[in-house]
């Protein structure tokens, strides 16, 4: 059994010196017949001198190589337990394969979850140097796709990934469907994570060359994706799957109605030409559409809604007029167009005008 196991290089090293060991034998039986047929003892001295030399050579090189050998196992064998503590060290970089081109200017109005919004499109665009359009060959037989993406707009951004030691995870975050209660963040889908990574579905309208054409999204422009994987219904759908009671309650965030100004439309018509040939909607009333299914839902932050609310509270005890305290103007940018809209105490939405985004 002792043999079964020895391992190559043992058998080399039992062999190297049984060599040696002849030799020195061989050569010292030389040494003495030459000693008695011509007494050239220095010759003969010398190759057994060398011989010896040879051999402690061999001997200092093998155990070299086993005492290497043995350093390397040890190494691996402190390599797995390290790996089996509790500390997590290792690290994976990642780098965007493609970038979002979304209807949605910046984080606000952008949907809190997908496909609450059908009209909601965007284009992401691979970058060809690490995907090739060949590998996009399928996709488009499929009716939604999942995204994997990097929340890049993060406020915390920054000190997570440039000073890890003054980022602290918070275990809790604010939810709106609990008009601000907190929950523990892993039960949330609050972009606040320690790993600011995204999963969202989308609905597959077509597959151009290096590029998707998707809709419901709710990915603001610019995201980085990472990764494109199919929808597969039969496992990705999962029959009888439940949810606490705040995420049912789908009220608090939805309004009673939205309606436009009576010049709305022809506002928007003329400013039209001016996104006309980057836009992903073909047509000024097209575009009005994607503005009131929006608007649909209550996009306000947390924030924003306590004050108002807030403020309404303290108007109503001073005023006759409950919409007094809702004078609040908001925004909504979609495609380099700015949307102004008001909210009433019942929840309805008036959108009053619409121009060009001022960037400076």
């Amino acid at each position: 059994m002792a043999n079964s196991t020895e391992s190559p290089n043992s058998t080399w090293l039992t062999l190297s010196i049984t060599l040696t060991l002849a030799s020195i034998s061989a050569s010292s039986a030389v040494y003495f017949w030459g000693k008695r047929r011509d007494g050239d003892f220095d010759q003969k001295q010398l190759i057994i001198n060398e011989l010896e030399k040879s051999l402690k050579e061999s001997l200092k090189k093998c155990a070299a190589e086993r005492q290497g050998r043995i350093r390397a196992q040890q190494d691996l064998r402190k390599a797995m337990l390290q790996s089996k503590s509790d500390k997590l060290e290792t690290t994976y970089p990642m780098a965007p394969i493609g970038i979002i081109r979304s209807c949605f200017s910046t984080r606000n109005g952008t949907p809190r979850q997908p496909l609450i919004v059908p009209l909601a499109r965007a284009r992401l665009t691979f970058d060809a140097a690490l995907v090739p359009p060949a590998s996009l060959e399928g996709l488009e037989e499929y009716s939604h796709c999942w995204i994997i993406y990097v929340f890049h707009l993060n406020t915390d951004l920054d000190k997570l990934w440039k000073d890890p030691s003054r980022s602290k995870l918070k275990a809790k975050v604010r939810v709106p469907r609990l008009k601000g209660e907190k929950m523990g963040l892993f039960a949330t889908r609050s972009p606040h994570r320690p790993c600011p990574i995204g999963l969202t579905v989308a609905k597959v309208e077509s597959v151009q060359g290096n590029s998707i054409l998707l809709s419901g999204v709710d990915l603001v422009d610019g995201t980085p994706v990472l990764d494109v994987k199919p929808y597969l219904p039969y496992c990705d759908s999962i029959e009888g799957a439940t949810v606490p009671h705040w995420v049912k309650m789908d009220d608090l965030l939805t309004v009673a109605s939205v309606d436009f100004s009576d010049d709305f439309l022809a506002t928007l018509t003329n400013c039209w030409p001016a996104i006309d040939k980057k836009s992903l909607y073909t047509s000024p009333e097209e575009f009005q559409t994607l503005i009131k299914q929006v608007l649909s839902w209550d996009i306000r932050s947390v924030s924003q809604r306590t004050q108002v609310e807030e403020n309404c509270e303290k108007t109503n005890n001073e005023q006759d007029n409950p919409d007094e305290g809702r004078d609040v103007i908001y925004h909504l940018n979609l495609e380099g167009l700015d949307v102004t809209y008001r909210i009433t105490s019942k929840s309805n939405v008036l959108v009053e005008n619409v121009s060009l985004q001022n960037n400076n």
